[in-house]
């Protein structure tokens, strides 16, 4: 005998509850008939009687009496559950894990954290900083930030910034030692501030002037990952720094770098968040994606 169907339990607490099955059947949107049906259903699943009824009354018998307190609590629990969760398909809550190399992470997710917990506070970020490249889904993350040229093509991608660029930079006791190099080529005789991936990978610089791209592999004096260390180091003067502008425009406002062969740093598109393509996306995700659509929206109605 197959065990009772949850609509049925469903239908034997509401008659018991009015007490009338016209009114039952309202409440559950179905005729009398197929109420009346759901119930003898359910009782020969069960081998008992559970309701004594006439034109005129409804009765619980002793068995569904005991049906019903066992029964009726744990169907209002079902109940309440499934609207919570239909619920978070309206609020934005719970945890949101994002996975961002470090430069995306400090010059374009770092500012829209505060405002964005501010506007909705029943969401917690987990943003896990690193340059190595992640399967995002495997590893537990919602989403991930990368360049478009990293990007795995089944998934769901936005832009989160405007255009970006690389700049190359030394401090102005630099330059009075050694001089200003003004093709790519001229790295090679100077030393520079360089990073390594977590790969263990250390790229060449790549540089673009009308069309034409000159990749170089010069001298490295100091091998840094940390950008505050990077940072230091060129306003020391220990060598030539070729990072993203967004680290190094206050200091080249201020004179403590000089910006160098600026005609060799063309713009490129900035990062990207992106997701798995999925029919249901997490309420906290969606959030984030409406929040940093319009922030990039403000963030261009300013420049």
């Amino acid at each position: 005998m197959a065990e009772p169907d949850l609509r049925d339990l469903d239908a034997f607490v509401t008659i018991a509850r009015t007490r009338n099955f016209r009114r039952a059947a309202v409440d559950m949107r179905v005729s009398v008939s197929g109420l009346s049906q759901r119930l003898r259903d359910l009782e020969e699943r069960l081998g008992v009687r559970l309701m004594n009824r006439t034109t005129r009354s409804v009765a619980l018998t002793e068995a569904g009496e005991l049906l019903l307190s066992r029964v009726g609590p744990a169907l209002r629990d079902v109940g309440d559950a499934l609207d919570e969760v239909r619920g978070l398909r309206e609020v934005a809550s719970g945890r949101l894990r994002i996975n961002a190399p470090p430069p995306a992470v400090d010059l374009v997710l770092a500012p829209m954290v505060g405002p964005f917990l501010g506007a909705h506070s029943q969401v917690d970020l987990d943003i896990v900083s690193e340059s190595g490249f992640v399967d995002i889904v495997s590893a537990g993350f919602d989403a991930g930030v990368r360049y478009g040229e990293h990007l795995a093509q089944d998934m769901v991608a936005i832009p989160l910034s405007g255009p970006q660029h690389y700049v190359v930079v030394a401090s102005p006791d630099y330059i009075a030692r050694r001089g200003r190099p003004r093709h790519p080529k001229d790295l090679l005789d100077h030393d520079c501030i360089r990073a390594r991936y977590s790969s263990g990978v250390m790229h060449d610089l790549e540089f673009e002037k009308d069309g034409q791209i000159v990749k170089v592999d010069p001298p490295a004096k100091l091998i840094s990952t940390n950008m505050n260390l990077a940072m230091r180091a060129a306003r020391d003067g220990v060598g030539i720094w070729a990072t993203l502008d967004g680290y190094v425009g206050e200091a080249v406002k201020s004179g403590a770098l000089v910006s160098l062969m600026e005609d060799w740093c063309e713009p490129f598109p900035g990062p990207f968040l992106y997701y798995p393509s999925r029919r249901q996306t997490p309420p906290a995700l969606r959030a984030f994606i409406d929040f940093a659509a319009d922030w990039r929206k403000r963030e261009t109605r300013s420049k």
